[in-house]
């Protein structure tokens, strides 16, 4: 290397050196996780994706539409996806299951699966075919729930769902709540050959295709989003699985009859629950949070069923609605809620005391950070937020919590702040 070349070396290794340093500090000023807070009073919940959760499944397994995820006590993630062959492509996505098989690869995973924190599989069960015959797995499992005692809550949103199975932490049977069916009493169809579902949002028996079901360790009750089918919730004992009370919107009794018609932007609110009823979720304070999907709404009561007010969410959602699930922040006072909305791809950060929507984060694709249809919602000790997608999105996902930090510009109200990729601080 003569002179002249070791000079331009050296100028270039100068001027890498200095823009490195540039971006660093950039990088630092400009809002990346050295500017956070871990003071509440300081600005929102900021996050950041970890795209390497949760870590490979085994056996070449592979999740479907994913439709339930809790946290437990021990901060382990727990979700509910459909591993019915109808789920997938047969020959494309689970080839090792064909008779003879096409491929090497791949096969449905058990519908329970429990995580820690960091990603691991720490066990997988149920399913159909697992049944000892004292129950009836749902056709189509939607939602899970894991109580104090560890024991597993999970509804169904199939045609002939009417029940709730819980489990020990294990996946043993423990008890179904309703009769697998009771909703097929109608008129036998031409085309099927069947009988025809009817509402019964009034049966004690019974359900309507549970959407979710919510916690309440304290009072021993478990709080069903009843559903898709049915227009209510529907409170049970968490020991003997009877119905204790009911309520439809506004706390009013659940009137079947009903025709609410489509969902028309700037239409008056229904009165009662459009549906599905998609979630009911307890937090510490005792109110109970309902998500009446396609109305774009949330409910909040009391315990006793009593009406506390109404919130509308992205009201110009058409189709399947903003109000999939809700979650809340970690902190003593449960200051913030977190709203899944799938029709937009996206997470509301809501204040709770005044339900505003304060910004929100995520954008439509298959990327990590990225959202298909996101369906159901969960937070941990730490405050990080896990999400499910259901439909091709079919994934487990983790939203690592940063800190506080003010609403970027633009990214006001229900307006994202796009994917929120890892900053590398």
């Amino acid at each position: 290397m003569n002179r002249k070349q070791h000079l331009l070396f050296a100028g270039a290794l100068a001027a890498v050196a200095l823009v490195v340093v540039a971006a660093t500090g950039a990088q630092e000023q400009g809002g990346g996780s050295a500017a956070l807070s871990m003071d509440p009073d300081d600005g929102v919940p900021t996050f950041e994706v970890d795209p390497l959760f949760p870590k490979n499944l085994p056996n070449h397994w592979l999740m479907g539409p994913t439709i339930g995820v809790d946290v437990d006590a021990d901060d382990h993630i727990w979700v509910v996806h459909r591993n019915t062959p109808d789920q997938f492509v047969l020959n494309t996505e689970i080839g090792m299951t064909t008779d003879p098989p096409v491929a090497e690869c791949c096969q449905p995973g058990p519908p329970v699966l429990e995580f820690d924190q960091e990603g691991n599989l720490l066990q997988a069960w149920g399913g159909p075919g697992t049944e000892t015959g004292d129950y009836t797995w749902p056709v189509s499992n939607h939602g899970i729930a894991i109580d104090g005692m560890n024991n597993v809550w999970i509804g169904g949103n199939g045609g002939t769902d009417s029940h709730v199975v819980k489990f020990d932490h294990q996946g043993n049977f423990l008890m179904q709540v309703g009769v697998a069916g009771a909703r097929m009493t109608g008129p036998v169809s031409e085309r099927t050959g069947q009988p025809t579902p009817q509402r019964d949002s009034h049966a004690t028996d019974s359900f309507g295709r549970v959407a979710e079901i919510g916690i309440d360790n304290e009072a021993g009750e478990a709080y069903f989003a009843d559903g898709y089918f049915n227009r209510r919730v529907a409170v049970v004992d968490q020991n003997t699985g009877e119905v204790k009370r009911f309520w439809g919107a506004y706390g009013n009794e659940p009137d079947d009859s009903l025709d609410l018609g489509r969902y028309e932007p700037g239409g008056d609110p229904a009165s009662q629950f459009r549906g599905p009823v998609h979630c009911a979720v307890i937090a510490d304070d005792g109110l109970v949070y309902v998500c009446d999907r396609a109305e774009d709404r949330i409910q909040i009561f009391q315990k006793d069923g009593t009406f506390v007010s109404e919130h509308i969410v992205a009201p110009l959602t058409r189709s399947q609605g903003s109000t999939w699930d809700l979650a809340f922040s970690h902190d003593d006072g449960q200051r913030w809620m977190y709203l899944a909305d799938g029709q937009n791809m996206k997470v509301y950060i809501i204040q709770r005391d005044t339900m505003e929507v304060l910004t929100a984060f995520g954008d439509g694709g298959r990327q990590p950070g990225m959202f298909f249809a996101v369906h159901s919602i969960a937070t941990d000790s730490d405050g990080n937020i896990y999400t499910t997608e259901t439909y091709e999105g079919s994934r487990l996902q983790k939203f690592v919590f940063k800190g506080y930090g003010p609403v970027p510009e633009g990214a006001e109200g229900i307006n994202s702040q796009g994917v929120l990729w890892p900053t590398g601080n």
